[in-house]
C-alpha cells in the first residue's frame, strides 16, 4: 500500500486524524530533542561529578602525603628541640654502637644526666606513634652503618662499608622528595614489599652543623586507602601518586606497583587541570614540598557505563512520555471524533426530510452547546413550518369562505352588470353605484395577485365601506387617514375588512344619524399599527373578556371568519407580538388595533 493511497483513505477526508498525526508528530519530535538535551546535559553533569568526586580525592591523598612528609620532618623536629637527645643521637652516629652503649652506661653510673642516652627510645617512640610506618632507619656518615627500626621494635645494625655495599652512594645522593625506596636499603632492612614509599631527611650535629647521617622513613602506601575510604563508593577510575622519573608510590588499581609507569611522558605533557587522553580523561596535580605526582584516569569504558545508565534511564521517560503523550490525545480525538460524526449523521437525517431527529448530547462543551443549538434550530424549523402552513391554510380558507368560491366569478360580475345597468336606466342610480361597488369588491377578493398591500387592503375597505353609505345614506360616514408612503407595506389579505365588516353588522346604530368609522394607519417604531375606531353601540364588560378570550382559541373550518382568525392568522405567521386588540366601552363605541410588522415588501411568504 503506498503512500498516496493511505493518505487518499485515511487522512485526505479525515481532519481528526491529520490533527492527531501532527500533534503526535510535533509531541514526538519535542519529546527526542528535549530526552537528547537532557541526555547530553546529565551526561555532561555526571562526567563533571565524578571527575570532581575524583579530584576531591586526589586533593585529600595529597594533603595526606604532605602530612606524612611533614611528619617525617617533625622527627628531627623533635630531635633538635631538646640539646640532650640530640647530643646522644649524635654520639651513636659518630662512634660505634659498642662505645655508645659503654658511654650509656658510664654516664649513668656517675649520676649524670642520662637523657642522651634515649636516643633509640625516641625514634621507637614515634615508630609506635604512627601506624602507617613500616621502618624508621637512620644512617651513620662516619661509621657506615645503617640503624633499622622495624614495627617490632626489633633494632638491626646493617654494615654500609663501601667496599662491601652501594648505600653510601645512595645516601650520598641529594634527596628529600618522597621517593621508592632503595633497593639497597630495602635489602639490608629485609623490607621488600612493594606498597611503600620513603621520605629521606639529613641529620645534622646541632653544634658544628656537619652532617652526620641520614634518616630514612617508610611509609605503607596502603595508608592511603583511609583517606579514600570516604569516597571510596563513588569513586571511579585509577588514583596514582608518581615520582618524576616514573615510579609508583600508590595505585588504586594495583596494577603497576613493583614497575616503572609506562605512560610518564603522556603525563609529564599533562598541565595540572583535567585533559582527555586516547579516550580517557586524565587529571594531575602536583606537589612540590614532597617532589610527587598525583594522577587521576577515569577510563572511558566507565564514563560510557554511567552515560548508558543515563541514556537508558532517558529512553524508558521518554518512551513512557510519548505514549501517554499519543494515548490520550488520542483518546480525546476519538471522543470528538465520535460527537462530530454524530452531528453529521443527524444533519443528514434532517436534509433527508425527518425534523425530528434529536442529537442526544447533553454536555457543557462546544460539541454540546452545538447539538443544542441544532435541536433548537430544529425544533424552531418545525414551528416556522407549521405556523407558515396553517397561516396559508387559514388565508386560504378565508378567502373561499368570503368569497364562496362555489360561485362562478365571472357569471357572477356579468350579472352584476346586468343589474346595474337596469337600475341605471330604471333612474335607480343608488342601486347602480352600490351594485358597481360590490362588483369592484368581489373582483378584489377573488383576482390572485402575488403582492398583496396596504393600498390593496385598504381600496377593498373602502369599497366595502362606500356600498353601506349608499346604504345607510345620510346616516353613516366614515374616514381613512393613512401615509401614502406605506402604500407598498405587505399585509395579509382580508386582515382589516373583517374588523369593518363587524362593526357595520354589530356596531351600527340603525336609529342614529351619526355613525361614524374612522381608520387611521401609522407606523410605530419596527410595527405597523393600523386603529380602527367607530362610535357605535360598544361591547359589555363580560362580553368584552369573552372575546378577548376567544381571540386566542383555536378556531375550527366551521366556525367565523372575524377577529379571531385575523389575530391567530398573524400570530402564526408573524409571531406573538403581532395581532389585535380590543377597547370598547358601550354607547361610546369600540376600538380596534392591529399591529402589523413593517415588511416593506421583503416577506418570504405568499398567502
Amino acid at each position: 500500500m503506498g503512500l498516496g493511497k493511505i493518505y487518499r483513505n485515511y487522512l485526505k477526508n479525515n481532519l481528526f486524524m491529520r490533527l492527531l498525526l501532527l500533534f503526535s508528530l510535533i509531541t514526538v519530535i519535542t519529546i527526542i530533542s528535549f530526552s537528547y538535551f537532557m541526555y547530553h546535559s546529565m551526561s555532561q553533569a555526571a562526567l563533571n561529578r565524578e571527575l570532581d568526586t575524583q579530584k576531591k580525592a586526589m586533593a585529600n591523598v595529597t594533603n595526606y602525603l604532605g602530612d606524612k612528609y611533614e611528619a617525617a620532618q617533625s622527627i628531627l623536629f623533635g630531635l633538635y628541640r631538646d640539646s640532650s637527645l640530640s647530643a646522644g643521637v649524635s654520639f651513636m652516629l659518630q662512634h660505634p654502637f659498642q662505645e655508645y652503649v659503654q658511654h650509656g652506661l658510664e654516664q649513668y653510673n656517675l649520676g649524670g644526666n642520662s637523657t642522651w642516652k634515649d636516643g633509640l627510645q625516641y625514634f621507637k617512640n614515634r615508630l609506635e606513634d604512627d601506624g602507617d610506618i613500616r621502618n624508621l632507619m637512620l644512617y651513620s656518615v662516619d661509621q657506615q652503618v645503617l640503624y633499622v627500626l622495624s614495627q617490632d621494635r626489633q633494632l638491626r645494625i646493617a654494615s654500609a662499608n663501601a667496599a662491601h655495599s652501594y648505600i653510601p652512594e645512595a645516601m650520598a645522593l641529594d634527596n628529600k622528595s618522597v621517593s621508592l625506596p632503595n633497593v639497597w636499603l630495602r635489602e639490608a632492612a629485609n623490607q621488600w614489599d612493594n606498597h611503600l614509599y620513603s621520605i629521606r631527611s639529613p641529620i645534622n650535629d646541632k653544634q658544628t652543623l656537619k652532617n652526620i647521617g641520614q634518616q630514612v622513613v617508610y611509609f605503607s602506601s596502603d595508608g592511603i586507602w583511609k583517606v579514600l575510604s570516604a569516597d571510596k563508593k563513588d569513586l571511579k577510575g585509577t588514583i596514582l601518586v608518581l615520582t618524576p622519573d616514573g615510579g609508583v608510590l600508590f595505585d588504586s588499581s594495583d596494577h603497576f606497583y613493583g614497575k616503572p609507569y609506562p605512560y610518564m611522558d603522556q603525563v609529564n605533557s599533562l598541565y595540572e587541570n583535567s585533559d582527555y587522553k586516547n579516550g580517557d580523561y586524565v587529571t594531575k596535580l602536583t606537589q612540590n614540598k614532597g617532589d610527587f605526582i598525583v594522577v587521576g584516569i577515569m577510563p572511558k569504558e566507565e564514563l560510557g557505563a554511567s552515560s548508558r545508565r543515563i541514556g537508558s534511564t532517558i529512553f524508558m521517560i521518554s518512551a513512557i512520555c510519548i505514549f501517554f503523550a499519543i494515548l490520550l490525545p488520542s483518546l480525546v480525538m476519538m471522543n470528538v471524533a465520535k460527537r462530530t460524526n454524530l452531528i453529521i449523521r443527524f444533519t443528514r437525517k434532517v436534509k433527508q426530510g425527518d425534523l425530528t431527529a434529536r442529537i442526544p448530547d447533553i454536555r457543557e462543551d462546544e460539541l454540546g452547546q452545538i447539538s443544542r443549538s441544532f435541536n433548537d434550530m430544529i425544533d424552531e424549523l418545525n414551528q416556522y413550518i407549521d405556523r407558515v402552513y396553517k397561516a396559508d391554510i387559514k388565508q386560504k380558507h378565508t378567502e373561499l369562505s368570503a368569497l364562496q368560491a362555489r360561485v362562478n366569478p365571472h357569471f357572477l360580475y356579468n350579472t352584476l352588470e346586468v343589474i346595474r345597468m337596469r337600475a341605471i336606466s330604471q333612474g335607480a342610480h343608488d342601486v347602480g353605484e352600490m351594485i358597481y361597488s360590490l362588483s369592484a369588491l368581489f373582483r378584489s377578493f377573488v383576482q390572485q395577485k402575488k403582492i398583496y398591500t396596504l393600498k390593496d387592503e385598504l381600496e377593498a375597505c373602502r369599497l366595502y365601506l362606500e356600498l353601506f353609505q349608499i346604504r345607510y345614506k345620510d346616516k353613516f360616514t366614515y374616514s381613512i387617514e393613512w401615509d401614502r408612503k406605506l402604500a407598498h407595506i405587505r399585509v395579509l389579505k382580508l386582515s382589516l375588512q373583517p374588523i369593518i365588516e363587524n362593526y357595520i353588522v354589530h356596531g351600527l346604530r340603525n336609529d342614529f344619524t351619526d355613525n361614524e368609522l374612522q381608520i387611521r394607519v401609522k407606523q410605530v417604531e419596527n410595527f405597523l399599527h393600523v386603529q380602527v375606531k367607530d362610535n357605535g353601540k360598544g361591547i359589555a364588560a363580560d362580553r368584552l373578556i369573552v372575546m378577548e378570550q376567544s381571540l386566542h382559541a383555536e378556531e375550527t373550518e366551521e366556525g367565523s371568519f372575524g377577529l379571531r382568525s385575523i389575530n391567530q392568522r398573524l400570530k402564526l405567521l408573524y409571531g406573538s407580538k403581532y395581532g389585535i386588540k380590543l377597547h370598547s366601552e358601550p354607547g361610546v363605541g369600540t376600538t380596534v388595533d392591529v399591529w402589523l410588522p413593517m415588511d416593506d415588501g421583503r416577506g418570504v411568504y405568499d398567502v
